[in-house]
């Protein structure tokens, strides 16, 4: 009787912590793209990631568990439109890596892009970036590293890059804060923040800029609900100058 009270008790306890913890993500997504000087066009998008180790839910946002977990990872995408005849399809992957027992991280990405026009042929891009980072303190990442691109026929640039990503409270409510840039020919600057009205609920607002000449300034508003700790939807909706773009996504954990 006591080795039976003892097994159920031990079972009970993995069916709780498999309760709390997930090793992967699964995602969809669809974009609709309206600019002013072309017809709105439908993109499609799908993602998953891979966690080397379960990630625990703990007491944290649902959408901020891996990252205060450091929870190492690889990541694969595949995104395809077509607006009018003109057809772009990427592929992308990445991989985070936390060093155990210390507070370094690595990180890197690949992505390749082909553009199909009808009449006019195909062109080829692949661009890249890497990073080294050290969190100083829980909750916060500082980051650098480097991006560059090979586009056929056209420069190929690397460029230093320079993130940081700070999780903290603000009174009563957790709080997401990102700030992004790269400097070359062209300087790009990305900010973003997340206010958690609960564990499971967030709302946020980005902007994007670079300094080329025009107006290249992107703002942007998003809502992210996770309805159990499995299923989560995310709406975005940026405006630029040139044109608005308005996506959703839906993703499983398991």
């Amino acid at each position: 009787m006591k080795k039976l009270s003892l097994a159920t008790a031990i079972l009970a306890s993995v069916v709780a912590m498999s309760a709390n913890a997930y090793q992967a993500e699964v995602g969809g997504t669809v974009a609709v793209a309206d600019p002013d000087y072309a017809d709105t066009s439908v993109g499609f998008g799908i993602d998953g990631t891979y966690y080397f180790n379960p990630v625990q839910i703990k007491n944290a946002p649902l959408n901020e568990a891996a990252f205060l977990n450091r929870a190492s990872n690889v990541s694969g995408n595949i995104a395809y439109s077509d607006n009018d005849g003109v057809e772009i399809t990427t592929f992308g992957a990445g991989i985070e890596y936390y060093v155990p027992n210390t507070n370094f991280y690595t990180g890197a990405k690949i992505a390749h892009t082909k553009v199909d026009i009808d009449h006019f042929g195909s062109a080829d891009a692949t661009s890249y970036a890497a990073e080294l980072g050290y969190l100083p303190t829980a909750g916060l990442l500082i980051a650098v590293g480097l991006v560059g691109q090979d586009i056929d026929g056209g420069d190929n640039d690397v460029d230093p890059t320079l993130r940081a990503k700070y999780v903290t409270q603000v009174g009563s409510y957790d709080a997401n804060f990102e700030a992004a840039t790269s400097f070359g020919d062209v300087d790009y600057y990305n900010l973003a923040a997340d206010l958690y009205l609960d564990k499971t609920l967030s709302v946020g607002v980005g902007y994007q800029d670079n300094d080329a000449e025009g107006k290249n300034d992107v703002f942007s508003i998003n809502a992210k609900k996770f309805f159990n700790q499995q299923f989560s939807l995310q709406g975005t909706i940026a405006f630029g100058d040139d044109v608005n773009t308005y996506g959703i996504r839906g993703a499983y954990r398991f």
